[in-house]
């Protein structure tokens, strides 16, 4: 099975893109399913690129498998979500990959604290806990998480 390939997003395939991460962190147990959570998204990525996002998609022969948005300028990893049907397909570490060659240095990024599974993957990729806070978005308690490159000074 060869794996999706990742390539910035088209403005086409906005919408689809909000869908593929309203399922897959649906998928995480916290938060359901609803027409309103998906027209959130949708104007969230919208507005977010206006922002500073630079969005990829994780392309499967023309179906978005997953969704990645960094903010280069401040080594930042925004989302990284996998739609629920290619989970467990190391597509993850694909993106991973994909934002380490991104950013090499560098990577910041936050995760939902009730979200073990993504935290945890998280720090067994080499991501250090920080600090908690509060999203001033979602309202969510982030965990923030640092990578650095090995031997690499600031």
């Amino acid at each position: 099975m060869s794996h999706p390939i990742v390539r910035p997003a088209r403005a086409d395939e906005y919408d689809e893109i909000a869908r593929v991460w309203m399922e897959s962190w649906v998928s995480t147990g916290l938060a359901e399913a609803s027409n309103f959570l998906l027209a959130n998204l949708r104007a969230r990525v919208r507005r977010e690129i206006e922002d500073g996002w630079t969005l990829f998609a994780a392309d499967d022969n023309g179906t978005i498998a997953a969704m990645l948005a960094l903010h280069l300028p401040k080594l930042y990893l925004d989302q990284l979500f996998v739609a629920p049907a290619y989970q467990g397909r190391s597509l993850g570490r694909q993106l991973l990959a994909f934002t380490r060659a991104q950013m090499p240095d560098e990577i910041c990024l936050r995760c939902v604290r009730e979200n073990k599974k993504a935290w945890r993957w998280y720090e067994r990729e080499g991501f250090v806990f920080e600090k908690e806070d509060i999203s001033p978005v979602t309202g969510f308690t982030m965990k923030c998480y640092r990578w650095r490159r090995q031997n690499f000074a600031l």
